[in-house]
């Protein structure tokens, strides 16, 4: 990684299938039979019962925006050219929520409650695609 390159995801053996689903511009998540609900971050037991019963759930992707920031100084000078960087929690129509970045949109035009819709970034040099949200239209 060369100074001002972005840092990217690592995807690990138990994350491989969302990724491999963002490469195809879908929404893979976790579901629990016996939670009775998604989760997400990807990982190996259920939280709150450790059943081994995790299946892999395609998503609409779609939510609302809960929380946002907007950095009007870079998060890190890899960053620099991204000011204002909008960062974003999205819960999920399925219930999670996600971590993101806001594209296409102008930082006075958020709103808490907004819908969203998912936006799926190529980096090609990187072989990984990344998943940014943008207000539904």
């Amino acid at each position: 990684m060369t100074a001002l390159e972005r840092p990217m995801p690592l995807p690990t053996p138990v994350s491989q299938p969302y990724w491999d689903g963002l490469r195809r511009h879908e929404v893979w998540i976790q579901y629990s039979p016996s939670l009775g609900r998604y989760v997400f971050y990807p990982r190996v037991l259920a939280p709150g019962t450790l059943a081994d019963d995790l299946e892999w759930r395609q998503i609409s992707g779609a939510g609302t925006l809960v929380s946002f920031a907007v950095a009007e100084r870079p998060v890190a000078p890899q960053f620099a050219d991204a000011v204002p960087h909008l960062l974003a929690i999205v819960e999920w129509h399925e219930g999670p929520r996600f971590a993101t970045e806001l594209v296409d949109v102008a930082p006075e035009e958020l709103e808490v409650g907004m819908p969203v819709t998912p936006v799926f970034v190529d980096v090609l040099d990187h072989d990984v695609t990344l998943l940014k949200y943008a207000p539904r239209r």
